[in-house]
């Protein structure tokens, strides 16, 4: 059932729906740089550590790196549960790659230090994505930098990419954890959108689902990225309600009176 709001603004799709294909996300220039270091340094074999706040588009800079990454040389494992122990993180590393599981912590662990030999012996780099990173547990931290260590540390076969909240830094940056900190030669930051930068997303999302005209006010969109602080899932959320809202009365423009409303109710929901 199509959404009234949709017809009445003669939208084809909701806009703001995070079911868009990797080759039509907008990302700006700030996180396209995040994009183009991520490359850069898989270019290099190297590994990585990504942070950046809830809903800055961590998630997004990664499917970019997808679509921009070359098919030919690189295989990407895309890993989201953080929350294992060491025997099942590995277990999950398995499946991902599509390695039976073994039993024992050990055999796991071979298991994985195989494919990435095999896949070296075959040209391709693997990079594992480990989304959540924040979250893993202490004793499968500690062990990661074991993962990179190949032919006595000499060869740069496998490539992490850890990415997660700020925290993920500061656990990062204690003694216990310095020789996987030390083997993470590039360090990313994703920050917040702009003012500019909220404005011309809202344009592009809207354009994309088939409205080619203004549809926010000014004031508007300044009040929306005050309240989402640069977050794009945030944004994602208020603009949509605001857009039923505005449907709901009638209206072609989605005034500023509209996006106080929708805040309002919004942050009545989440004091809950």
């Amino acid at each position: 059932m199509t959404a009234p709001y949709l017809a009445h603004f003669g939208l084809r799709e909701p806009p703001f729906s995070k079911e868009i294909p990797d080759a039509d996300l907008w990302l700006p220039a700030s996180k396209q740089g995040v994009v183009d270091g991520l490359l850069d340094a898989l270019a290099e074999h190297a590994s990585v550590v990504l942070v950046g706040e809830p809903g800055v588009g961590k998630t997004c800079v990664l499917r970019a790196l997808r679509h921009r990454i070359p098919a030919a040389g690189f295989r990407l494992t895309y890993c989201h549960n953080a929350t294992l122990g060491r025997r099942d993180f590995y277990r999950q590393l398995c499946v991902a790659l599509g390695i039976s599981a073994a039993a024992t912590a050990g055999s796991l662990f071979y298991a994985v230090s195989r494919h990435v030999e095999e896949r070296a012996e075959e040209r391709i780099h693997p990079v594992f994505l480990l989304d959540e990173a924040h979250l893993l547990h202490q004793d499968t931290l500690e062990h990661l930098h074991i993962l990179l260590n190949y032919s006595w540390d000499s060869r740069a076969l496998l490539s992490l990419v850890l990415v997660g909240l700020p925290e993920l830094r500061d656990r990062l940056a204690l003694r216990r954890n310095r020789s996987l900190h030390s083997r993470l030669h590039h360090r990313l930051e994703i920050t917040p959108l702009t003012p500019d930068d909220t404005a011309e997303y809202l344009r592009l999302r809207l354009k994309r689902a088939g409205c080619d005209r203004e549809t926010f006010a000014s004031d508007a969109t300044v009040l929306l990225h005050e309240a989402t602080a640069g977050a794009m899932r945030d944004l994602d959320r208020l603009a949509a309600a605001a857009l039923r809202e505005t449907a709901r009365k009638k209206r072609k423009l989605v005034e500023r009176d509209v996006v106080a409303r929708v805040i309002e109710a919004d942050t009545r929901e989440r004091d809950r």
